[in-house]
Parts: structure tokens; C-alpha cells; sequence
């Protein structure tokens, strides 16, 4: 039973990231930042799609941060000092299928909040 549950929400997750992707796309001067949350930490990267190329990502692991919303603040924090040094002040936000609420929605608030246009 719990199985299916588990298979009925990643199909759904999956449906929304190909509706997203379907309608954003990033450049170099407009990069789309790509998130990815897993149970103990949170993935977040700068992607050109025209290029197919990663800008700037952060790690969570590596900063020792975990997926709960003070780590959110850190890692955009983090991740908006990466980008202004590359000179990216304005991005799209691909949530990546994730509903827009809690994690997902501190970390794009704590991006707007450090100077990320999105």
C-alpha cells in the first residue's frame, strides 16, 4: 500500500516538472536555477539551456546543510554570492515539480532577498 503511495506522488511530481519545463527555458545571461530537494538536503543550480551547460551550483552536502528551511536560507544565501560573482542578477526559477510552499518557497524568497531577480 505505502508503495503505491510513494509511486502515485513521484508520478505526479514527474507530470508537473514536464509541464514546467515545457514552458521555462534559461540562457546564459538568463539562467533557469534548477532545484532539487532530497529527504536530508537540497540541490540548487544555475543552468544556460541553450549551451547545455551548469553555470554555478551549490550543494547542500558539502555546506552541511539540511532540507528544512533554515538550510534554505543558507544555501541561497551561499548560492546568491556564487552568481553575483559570475554576474547573474536575474534568473528563472524552475521548482522542478516540487509544490511552491515551505522549503521550495523560503528558498526562492531568500534568493529575491539577497538580490536574484526572479
Amino acid at each position: 500500500m505505502r508503495a503505491n503511495i510513494l509511486k502515485r506522488k513521484l508520478t505526479l511530481r514527474i507530470k508537473r516538472k514536464k509541464r514546467i519545463r515545457a514552458k521555462i527555458s534559461g540562457c546564459e545571461n538568463f539562467p533557469r536555477i534548477s532545484v532539487f530537494k532530497s529527504n536530508r538536503t537540497l540541490y540548487i543550480q544555475a543552468i544556460d539551456d541553450v549551451k547545455a551547460i551548469t553555470l554555478a551550483a551549490a550543494d547542500g552536502r558539502k555546506l552541511g546543510i539540511k532540507a528544512n528551511k533554515e538550510g534554505a536560507k543558507k544555501i541561497a544565501a551561499e548560492f546568491a554570492k556564487l552568481l553575483k560573482t559570475k554576474k547573474i542578477e536575474q534568473a528563472v526559477f524552475d521548482r522542478n515539480g516540487y509544490v511552491y510552499h515551505g522549503v521550495i518557497a523560503v528558498l526562492a524568497e531568500s534568493l529575491r532577498e539577497n538580490g536574484i531577480r526572479l
